[in-house]
């Protein structure tokens, strides 16, 4: 598994685009301990009052800094693919260190990029977040159902409400 995590960020690294301005980019947060219950609680809730207020069926995961689910919940309505997405959101997010959009952004543009779709586990949708407080990352949500860019909305104030 260890071997599959290491050639998952290898492969994710290799296809990132290249800063173009001068500075060179800042490393990924390292990771610290895994997120405690009482934090992921407050991440569940507040992602679920994002989604309730909108009126989004969604399925919610929180993993841990180990990528081991923490927390999890499905709103009544969610479609049941959604389950296993948010999983692999929360878990490539917490694995490659990055939002899922980036990985997203990647693929977008084709060419290289597109060797990002071989690396097993990796899901590049948007809606994953790593989840940081004093610069490290103690986990990360995973959010599915509506768009992506709905998906992301209510990842980041989950994402928010744990630090």
């Amino acid at each position: 598994m260890n071997r599959l995590v290491v050639a998952a960020a290898a492969a994710a690294l290799l296809v990132l685009p290249c800063v173009t301005n001068a500075q060179a980019p800042a490393a990924p947060p390292a990771y610290g301990l895994g997120i405690s219950m009482e934090a992921a609680k407050k991440a569940l809730a507040a992602a679920e009052a994002e989604a309730k207020k909108n009126n989004w069926p969604v399925a919610i995961a929180i993993v841990d800094s180990s990528s081991k689910l923490a927390a999890f919940s499905k709103m009544d309505n969610t479609q049941h693919g959604s389950v296993d997405i948010a999983i692999g959101k929360a878990t490539t997010a917490n694995n490659l260190r990055r939002p899922t959009k980036a990985l997203q952004d990647v693929v977008a543009q084709g060419g290289g990029g597109l060797r990002l779709l071989a690396v097993p586990g990796v899901m590049p949708l948007e809606g994953g977040v790593p989840i940081v407080v004093d610069g490290k990352i103690i986990g990360a949500i995973g959010v599915s159902g509506v768009t992506s860019e709905q998906d992301a909305q209510v990842a980041m104030a989950g994402a928010a409400a744990a630090k």
